[in-house]
């Protein structure tokens, strides 16, 4: 039947994972995008939808229940982001605090930083961001210049922070932030240990400045700014050098969750361009029954598709312990590739109205082509791939 709606039948899931699914579709749905686009305008954020969320327990359904979760794993947390975009409202800060600080904090933290974060993470109350970019650092997370610095037990012992980062996201709502930071002394090799911090965001030394970047989103991105910003004792999270470790944990969750919403925002996409083109008439027929608009909308869901199975392999491998970097990297890179894709043709089946925010895609371009650049580059996933799953030599 041609009524423009999209047929979503190829993952397979339990039946408390099409619960879930559909639960949160029908919350995130009762918002909708033109909340998600009101809140952006205006500059604020969507604290009802993000304190709602965490009320039915979406936040933390992969954290332990000890800790205010739900006990269940990435895949249950990627399906939420996945259909909370899906929905239009693609939230940065839920592959920020839960995804990418709680998966840090639930693999590394002590004891008592698990108790007085992930409860809050779970339920909403509390959020924590990351800093790990520099301006001239790169990729290479060796090259950070951003140091922490040992306090001697008469001046009371702990650390002090000097440095700055780039592109911190919602570091202007977060609680904390967790900071990737070097030891003021290099080893043999000239490289200098790598640490994990966890600050307080209304700690002393600590500002940022606003980025003025092109994404329509609530969540702000900024340099930060760290002045002999003081580290108690337990700041640090694992062990003092050991943050790459520590850092490492949060990696494919980032990766596997960034593909989540970018396939999220592929099906609000398609959905979109699909229904636009069997309602809009032009010669007295829908512009759908034509093959220059409905098969690059139809090689688009493919690519959506596949995107998403790989999303979700990628998720199950790292709730298995299994090593999931090849799979997560993959999955990021054709979810970017995908939504881009996907978005750029819903916006064209519109024509002129594609580029009006009154139908809801023009607005999300510079958000879906973000993927394609973070959390970590196609070119960067590409280099992965050509090393590791092709034996070529390394190229960097």
């Amino acid at each position: 039947m041609a009524d423009g709606q999209v047929r979503d039948a190829l993952l397979t899931e339990t039946d408390e994972r099409r619960a879930l699914r559909d639960a949160v579709g029908k919350l995130v749905g009762s918002y909708g995008r033109e909340y998600f686009q009101d809140v952006t305008r205006k500059g604020e954020k969507p604290d009802a939808l993000w304190a709602d969320m965490g009320r039915h327990g979406f936040l933390g359904v992969h954290l332990p229940e000890e800790f205010g979760g739900g006990g269940g794993g990435l895949e249950d947390l990627a399906l939420v982001i996945e259909e909370t975009a899906g929905q239009g409202c693609p939230m940065f800060m839920l592959v920020i605090s839960p995804a990418i600080a709680g998966s840090m904090l639930m693999a590394h933290g002590s004891e008592e930083q698990k108790r007085k974060w992930l409860p809050g993470i779970a339920d909403g109350t509390k959020k924590v961001c990351f800093a790990i970019t520099e301006p001239d650092a790169g990729t290479n997370t060796y090259n950070i210049t951003t140091t922490v610095h040992g306090v001697g037990p008469d001046d009371g012992g702990g650390w002090r922070l000097r440095g700055q980062k780039y592109w911190t996201s919602g570091i202007d709502e977060a609680d904390a932030v967790l900071v990737v930071a070097r030891g003021a002394e290099a080893d043999e090799r000239g490289r200098h240990p790598i640490s994990l911090l966890l600050i307080p965001t209304d700690a002393p030394g600590l500002s940022w400045q606003k980025i003025d970047s092109a994404l329509q989103i609530p969540e702000n991105q900024y340099t930060t700014f760290y002045d002999d910003v003081a580290v108690p004792a337990d700041g640090i999270v694992g062990a003092e050098g050991a943050g790459l470790k520590a850092m490492f944990a949060g990696l494919n969750p980032e990766r596997v969750t960034a593909a989540a919403q970018a396939n999220g925002i592929a099906r609000y996409a398609l959905e979109r361009g699909a229904r636009y083109a069997s309602e809009r008439t032009v010669w007295s027929a829908p512009i759908g029954t034509h093959q220059g608009i409905s098969h690059p909308l139809a090689k688009a869901y493919i690519e959506v598709q596949l995107s998403r199975l790989m999303t979700q392999h990628a998720a199950r491998l790292s709730d298995a312990g299994a090593d999931a970097a090849e799979a997560a990297n993959i999955a990021k890179y054709s979810a970017g590739e995908a939504a881009v894709a996907a978005l750029d043709h819903a916006i064209q089946i519109h024509g002129g109205n594609g580029l009006s925010n009154e139908y809801g895609l023009a607005d999300l371009w510079f958000t879906a082509r973000m993927f394609r650049t973070a959390p970590v580059s196609k070119e960067m996933v590409l280099n992965h791939v050509a090393q590791h799953s092709l034996g070529l030599p390394r190229s960097y």
